[in-house]
């Protein structure tokens, strides 16, 4: 993972952390103000809600744990790899578009970070500039150029 993708989790868990969870305890306590708790749908919504950010925070915890970061200055560009910043061609289109080659946790497809375990980077990992590969994607197979390979 990237530095910058390591920092935005951290960051998001602190958010968690000490935003969120006071919130969702806040309103643990006003729903309980008001009455039994047996019939109290206000203070079922804000338990599980409560519940669902511990499990998100679980989550943050456990990849943040498990992160190796990237020391992209020790990266090659001769042939593709996580970090990667790929222009490619489809064959069939003849359209271009580049993705960067990114974590899971980093992933954004508006951003054309597409995760390394993705059919389309697993197709395109350690091939080089020129190289076209066929990669079967749910659409059927995609026929594509490694027109150039960069690190950001």
């Amino acid at each position: 993972m990237s530095q910058e993708g390591y920092d935005k989790l951290v960051a998001q868990l602190h958010q968690l952390e000490a935003i969120e969870r006071p919130k969702a305890s806040a309103a643990i306590a006003e729903a309980a103000d008001k009455g039994d708790l047996s019939e109290n749908s206000e203070y079922d919504a804000a338990k599980e809600a409560q519940m669902h950010l511990e499990n998100k925070i679980t989550e943050l915890k456990i990849t943040i744990s498990q992160a190796k970061i990237v020391d992209v200055s020790r990266l090659s560009t001769d042939e593709v790899q996580i970090m990667s910043k790929v222009k490619l061609t489809n064959l069939g289109t003849n359209k271009t578009v580049s993705y960067t080659i990114v974590s899971e946790s980093e992933a954004n497809l508006k951003e054309n970070k597409i995760s390394i375990h993705t059919p389309i980077a697993q197709g395109i990992l350690n091939k080089k500039v020129g190289d076209e590969v066929e990669i079967q994607v749910p659409r059927g197979i995609l026929k594509l150029r490694i027109d150039d390979i960069t690190i950001e």
